[in-house]
């Protein structure tokens, strides 16, 4: 493989920050996740495979890629006691890793009936602290009451059974989330509904918890009530929102987030990133950039930052940010508009 810094020529990073590619050519990457060797490994949904990427002679630019798994529709990954866990629409496959990084030729089918994914299927999943599975089912449809409990929800699994629960509800379309390293609190972030405006309803950030319902479809943001839907069967809006879960922060509507992940060692640790992946349907664009959010010494989620942008110049974009990973002082942004890795390094 052959690159070019030119790719990440007009890509600004936050102070202390520098920008390269490091893989090109890859069609449409999406999620990312981290090997114990440093290999990265890619799902690209469109394609139905997983790459493995390594940068063999250490120069930071993934110089070999092979194809480890052929797994139609697959976004999702994640590891656990030297298995590779993948998930698409419907299905979570067990894969035994190899020692060379590389994945066995035959899959454990874990699970074969997730919620059909309508318009969100795009699941992802990891597991908590607790030793939990943990996946996240987006809402079939923009903006309708689910007939199904198991969508627009996270979904808790016992990997001892396989068997699953409702962890929380209201989640539109939460496909990043992971847990704060000192609090160990899930956050995730939340896509609003389309078709209600340029500015409404806002993109959440959101403190995951047991129990809890994030308010979709009946209210957004820190339980600001739709008005635009007739009342629940049995109660009114304003009535069934008393019961729901405002978010922490929000940020435009239709910026899109995708991945989200936090720092977990180092100077950084306890800040996260978010992927804004970007709208497809707002007249001024919103989104196309990576930030950061910071959180004070009690696992807060304060304020937020950018952390790599120049994707979105005026109307005009460059670029989709979708995937992230973290490792010490080094990220890795994927941008499935152009089929590029990028690596961050703190000077």
């Amino acid at each position: 493989m052959e690159y070019s810094n030119n790719l990440a020529s007009g890509l600004k990073t936050a102070d202390g920050w520098t920008v390269t590619p490091a893989a090109k050519g890859l069609g449409k990457p999406r999620m990312l996740y981290l090997g114990k060797q440093g290999q990265l490994y890619v799902t690209r949904r469109d394609a139905g495979d997983v790459l493995m990427l390594t940068d063999q002679d250490k120069d930071g630019k993934f110089d070999n890629m092979i194809r480890v798994a052929d797994f139609p529709g697959v976004h999702g990954i994640t590891s656990k006691d030297n298995f590779m866990y993948l998930c698409n629409n419907n299905k979570v496959l067990r894969y035994p890793l190899n020692p060379d990084g590389t994945l066995g030729k035959v899959a454990d089918t874990l699970i074969k009936d997730l919620p059909s994914g309508g318009q969100h299927a795009n699941r992802t999943m990891d597991f908590g602290p607790d030793g939990k599975l943990y996946i996240s089912v987006g809402s079939v449809c923009n903006d309708c009451k689910e007939s199904d409990k198991e969508t627009a929800a996270m979904l808790q699994v016992d990997p001892q059974t396989w068997k699953r629960t409702l962890y929380a509800s209201g989640l539109r379309n939460t496909i990043g989330f992971d847990w704060h390293p000192d609090s160990k609190e899930m956050w995730g972030v939340d896509n609003g509904g389309d078709t209600k405006g340029d500015d409404w309803p806002p993109e959440e950030l959101n403190r995951i918890v047991m129990g809890g319902n994030y308010g979709f479809p009946f209210a957004y943001g820190k339980k600001e009530v739709d008005k635009s839907r007739e009342d629940p069967m049995g109660n009114t809006k304003e009535g069934w929102v008393k019961q729901t879960q405002p978010s922490v922060l929000e940020f435009p509507a239709h910026s899109a987030p995708i991945a989200f992940a936090f720092f977990d060692k180092g100077v950084n640790k306890g800040d996260a990133l978010i992927c804004w992946h970007g709208s497809w349907n707002r007249e001024k664009p919103s989104g196309y950039k990576v930030q950061r959010i910071k959180f004070d010494g009690k696992g807060n989620a304060v304020g937020s930052e950018d952390f790599l942008s120049g994707f979105l110049i005026g109307n005009e974009r460059f670029g989709r940010p979708a995937g992230v990973v973290i490792a010490d002082n080094t990220v890795y942004i994927s941008d499935d508009a152009n089929g590029i890795i990028y690596c961050l390094k703190q000077n």
